[in-house]
């Protein structure tokens, strides 16, 4: 069918005496086209009254649109199969245009952001080589929302703290903070809820209100809300990481820095201007940082194991061999290991970031080579039993060899017997055992109140208790 400009020129050639043959030559149409265009002398595109092939199965094509589950496929082979005939193409075009299984198209729209408003926040996964070995990482990436400025670090995994540690790094390289950071309804943020109805765990909130933000989600599957920091993790995939090996994640992270400083300072086509420029006006309207930022870290309570070391996340962290089976204090923080005996006696180590099984050992905290370490003060239950009945010390060295139990609940159970028991009695039982080679702790106090019961509850048989 012509067009209203090909019908307008059509008229326009024949007002100039073009004839009819030069007409369809000319706009590559054919003559009887030219003849009916100048019959009607209209412009007009005339509607085109044609019955659809499709309408007179409109109701069973409802029908059997429900019963195939929108497979118009579907629906095409039984319509056929129940005699109809029509191709796939005039069922497609029927239901296009009946808007049966196609929602109108929805012009896309943008968001404006105004300078320091947002900050949006995301993590993804990328592969890359890290120490000569493949690995998946997790990218943590946030984007000023007005000026585009870029920052991201690379973590093992990442967690509420890794998440603590990057917004505190990143508002540091930002310099500000600002009203909210949008996030991407993350478990690591959100407590229930989704979109405007998140609820964030009381420990991220509480982090937002130190520097003075709100956290945010968009709806779930509207990914545009979140497109300011949704594009860049192409560009970090095809560009950073593309052909980039790493020795460490030391090394990781501050090559990553670096290239966000030079990506900050290059034009970006697609919003026309340097992000660093804009970022000039939007300093102006960020909130500034506390003067105080504490350190992110966590603690742990643990048990100094028996060779000296404080496991950590599968890793081994040496301290003093006068520790052990001592009760310590860690505190994890992004690059060390604090390990805390009381107030006077701290351990400080660099931390290791993921879980590689490693040991990490200070030399202070083991003896020179061919030098034996101190032996470890006696029990001071030991102590106590001794200085109560010194003629106990041998057989608490027989004890400590022969007893089946763990030397410190033995030890504990005997000093018992000793504060709790007459003397004599105890020191009869416990010659007798000795001399037996008898280290049953449970025995020897049945043994002490049998003799306790011959020497102390003597009862007269004669005696009348009426």
């Amino acid at each position: 069918m012509l067009s209203q400009e090909q019908r307008t020129t059509i008229l326009e050639l024949n007002k100039q005496s073009v004839s009819k043959r030069e007409i369809a030559r000319v706009l590559g149409i054919s003559r009887v086209a030219v003849r009916k265009v100048l019959r009607s002398n209209s412009t007009t595109v005339p509607e085109l009254q044609r019955a659809e092939k499709a309408e007179p199965h409109r109701q069973q094509i409802l029908e059997l649109f429900d019963q195939c589950k929108g497979n118009l496929v579907r629906v095409h082979e039984e319509l056929v199969a129940a005699g109809a005939e029509l191709s796939y193409a005039a069922l497609t075009a029927f239901c296009r245009r009946h808007g049966i299984g196609y929602a109108p198209p929805v012009p896309a729209g943008q968001y404006d952001f105004a300078p320091g408003e947002e900050m949006q926040h995301d993590t993804s996964p990328h592969e890359l080589e890290l120490g000569g070995k493949k690995r998946k990482v997790q990218t943590a990436s946030a984007v000023l929302c007005y000026s585009r400025i870029l920052f991201f670090q690379c973590y093992p995994t990442f967690q509420r703290f890794d998440c603590k540690v990057f917004l505190t790094d990143a508002l540091r390289y930002m310099g500000g903070v600002t009203t909210r950071v949008m996030i991407d309804n993350t478990h690591v943020v959100v407590l229930r809820g989704s979109g405007r109805e998140m609820v964030p765990v009381p420990e991220m909130a509480a982090f937002g209100e130190r520097f003075g933000f709100q956290f945010v989600a968009h709806a779930i599957g509207n990914a545009n809300r979140s497109g300011r920091v949704e594009r860049p993790f192409s560009f970090i995939e095809g560009n950073f990481l593309a052909g980039r090996t790493f020795s460490s994640w030391e090394d990781l992270n501050q090559r990553a820095r670096e290239w966000c400083d030079k990506v900050n300072a290059t034009y970006k086509k697609h919003i026309r201007a340097v992000p660093r420029e804009l970022f000039a006006v939007e300093r102006l309207h960020l909130k500034p940082l506390p003067v105080w930022i504490p350190e992110v870290y966590r603690l742990y309570p643990r048990l100094v194991d028996i060779e000296g070391y404080v496991a950590l996340n599968s890793n081994r962290y040496s301290v003093p061999v006068d520790w052990i089976g001592r009760r310590v204090e860690v505190r994890e923080t992004r690059d060390k290991v604090e390990i805390q005996l009381d107030a006077r006696h701290l351990v400080t180590h660099r931390r290791i970031a993921e879980a590689e099984h490693q040991r990490v050992t200070l030399a202070e905290h083991r003896p020179p080579r061919g030098q034996r370490a101190p032996r470890p003060d006696p029990h001071p239950e030991e102590q106590a039993i001794v200085s109560a009945a010194p003629e106990l010390a041998e057989y608490v060295v027989g004890l400590k060899q022969r007893s089946r139990k763990v030397i410190t609940l033995a030890l504990r159970q005997l000093l018992r017997l000793v504060r709790e028991y007459p003397r004599e009695p105890l020191l009869g039982a416990v010659r007798e055992a000795g001399r037996y080679g008898l280290y049953d702790l449970d025995r020897l106090e049945r043994m002490i109140l049998r003799r306790v019961t011959r020497d102390y509850f003597l009862l007269d048989g004669g005696s009348d208790n009426d």
